[in-house]
């Protein structure tokens, strides 16, 4: 009719195909656009739960966490490398309590959370963690801290152990000795090196003045007998002082028993450690000056 031809029926199904064809391409062209070119309505998420830390640094009052203690008292035997402490805690609040943190009032003192912080405590929930202390060169009464931060304020819980002193180290036979010299007189350093080492270098790492010479000096120079060729530090027959006692440890004596204590000579010592009990020597053990210099 007016000269329009329509397709066949097998013609317009081809035309329908493609059509539908057309639309569904612009669908998944749709579907592939950006969430805001599609809706702008928003998506609901579930909400976060953010702690206010505005009270972070403040002391944390009670009424919020219960502790297990708030010190606890360690006894150490010699050489025990760690001391370690175990925490619990409850929430006895009414709402959450956010853990962000906890650290050693010094870098001997290690705290271990068991969990990723920030960790969120909910009310009657009970916690645990772990702190350990470092030994290595340490003495006596140690004082150290477990300090926690969290959401409601920071609490300090106190650490203290008890170290034994060390037993005074078993006296050499005269055997022992007569070799010992014998060692020494080939080779000064002889006392750093092998049996001989477990006495004259032993438990040196992290030890400084009075400990370290405890450690490495009064073996020798305050042993009960000191052997003759020792000479007692308290009545030397030179004047003394801190650049005195300092040369000596460094560099020793060649030609008699005294080695050289600085590493860079072989010996056990660093030049701070070194420094260390040169300075206490020198507080400890006053100077003697001479009959011909005092006048």
């Amino acid at each position: 009719m007016n000269g329009a031809s329509f397709p066949s029926s097998t013609s317009r199904f081809s035309w329908g195909q493609t059509w539908l064809g057309a639309l569904g391409l612009a669908a998944f062209a749709f579907a592939g656009l950006p969430a805001a070119a599609q809706s702008t309505n928003p998506v609901a998420s579930a909400p976060v739960y953010v702690p206010n830390v505005a009270h972070a640094n403040q002391p944390l009052k009670n009424g919020f966490l219960a502790w297990d203690a708030e010190q606890k008292t360690l006894e150490v035997t010699n050489g025990q490398e760690f001391a370690h402490f175990a925490f619990s805690f409850t929430n006895v609040s009414s709402g959450p309590v956010t853990i962000l943190g906890a650290r050693g009032s010094c870098s001997c003192t290690t705290i271990k959370l068991p969990a990723a912080t920030p960790w969120l405590v909910a009310t009657g929930g009970i916690g645990n963690f772990d702190a350990s202390i470092n030994l290595a060169g340490k003495a006596g009464m140690l004082y150290k801290a477990a300090i926690v931060t969290t959401d409601q304020g920071t609490k300090s819980l106190m650490l203290v152990v008890k170290i034994p002193p060390e037993p005074p180290p078993k006296p050499m036979t005269e055997a022992e000795r007569a070799a010992g010299v014998s060692a020494a007189k080939l080779d000064r350093q002889a006392v750093f090196k092998g049996e001989c080492a477990s006495c004259h270098a032993k438990n040196i790492p992290g030890r400084y003045g009075q400990q370290l010479f405890a450690a490495t000096c009064a073996v020798c120079h305050e042993a009960n007998p000191r052997a003759s060729m020792v000479p007692d530090l308290h009545n030397l027959k030179d004047p003394t002082s801190e650049e005195f006692w300092r040369t000596w440890i460094t560099s020793g004596k060649a030609g008699t028993l005294m080695p050289a204590f600085a590493a860079s000579q072989g010996g056990p010592l660093t030049d701070f450690q070194i420094s260390t009990l040169a300075a206490y020597l020198n507080q400890t053990i006053p100077s003697h000056m001479p009959p011909a210099a005092a006048k």
